[in-house]
């Protein structure tokens, strides 16, 4: 008599989802940085990809304290709400924040302000100071290729000079998910964990992980004047002019920086599933459609990365 036939099990699928995959990039990057590297840090603004990097080092390292702590180089142009949803973060996570401010060194003589009012480009001095004198040697950022063509062209592991410059001929190549972190002493690398997301992929991991974020990036009422096709926030840099009338619109903020360069979209979308509904139907990458830095001409973002920016 032949013994039964065992019975078949269904077969199971372990697939990765597309978030989950982007995830598994990210903090596997997040841990061989702290791996690989005796000073990293992570740049945070209190914006909505630096917010999902942080997020992601926290699932990376807990129940551990993340390994590293936080920078910020604050314009003193910055929306206020953010500063202190950035604030309420580090409070809330028992973070170490280095606040770095541009005010400093306009007060040193060390920077000029400019004549357009926006400080945005004066962050590189304050950031690329703040990486030698604290001699941090990996600095994430929450870059994504998706955003500008410049930052296309970044490895997840970018290596600067000890001038924190920037030569797309020195990038390194990255098969296999293989990260080649070697620096020369006073070099440093930054790191993209967030490289291959597209500002999409950022509001669906946000609504699904359920973060937290400023509430500038969901529709509300504001006093903006527009301003090169933008509509741009009054305040202490000098914006409007008396040529420019100032409305009452509502809007949101897809990018959150410089209040004299990040223009604000109207907008109904007030949740995050209205935002994500939002993005899948624009045709403009956020930083085209709402940063006037990068207008200012064909490669001004490579200009200033190659200078030690962002």
């Amino acid at each position: 008599m032949t013994a039964p036939a065992a019975p078949r099990v269904a077969a199971r699928s372990f697939a990765l989802s597309h978030l989950d995959r982007l995830e598994s990039e990210a903090v596997h990057i997040l841990r061989e940085v702290a791996g690989e590297f005796e000073r990293p840090v992570i740049l945070f603004s209190g914006g909505k990809d630096s917010m999902v990097v942080v997020h992601l080092a926290l699932k990376a390292f807990t129940p551990a304290p993340v390994p590293f702590p936080l920078l910020h180089v604050d314009t003193g142009h910055n929306f206020p709400e953010v500063l202190d949803f950035r604030d309420r973060v580090v409070a809330a996570h028992g973070l170490r924040l280095h606040a770095v401010p541009v005010q400093d060194y306009i007060d040193s003589g060390m920077l000029r302000e400019r004549p357009d009012g926006t400080r945005n480009p004066l962050q590189t001095l304050p950031l690329t100071e703040t990486i030698r004198t604290e001699r941090f040697d990996a600095v994430f950022g929450g870059a994504r290729r998706d955003e500008e063509k410049a930052r296309a062209k970044e490895r997840v592991f970018s290596l600067r000079d000890e001038f924190s410059q920037w030569d797309p001929r020195r990038q390194r190549p990255e098969l296999w998910n293989l990260y080649n972190g070697r620096h020369a002493p006073g070099e440093h690398v930054r790191v993209f964990p967030l490289s291959n997301w597209t500002e999409l992929d950022v509001w669906q991991y946000i609504a699904r992980e359920r973060i937290e974020l400023p509430q500038i990036y969901f529709a509300h009422r504001r006093e903006v004047f527009q301003r090169d096709g933008m509509w741009l926030t009054a305040g202490a840099w000098g914006g409007p002019t008396k040529a420019e009338r100032v409305t009452t619109r509502q809007v949101r903020y897809r990018t959150v920086g410089d209040m004299s360069c990040t223009g604000a979209v109207e907008s109904e979308a007030r949740t995050v599933e209205d935002v994500i509904a939002e993005i899948t139907r624009s045709r403009l990458t956020e930083r085209g459609a709402t940063r006037a830095d990068d207008k200012l001409s064909e490669a001004a973002m490579e200009d200033r990365k190659r200078e030690g920016y962002f």
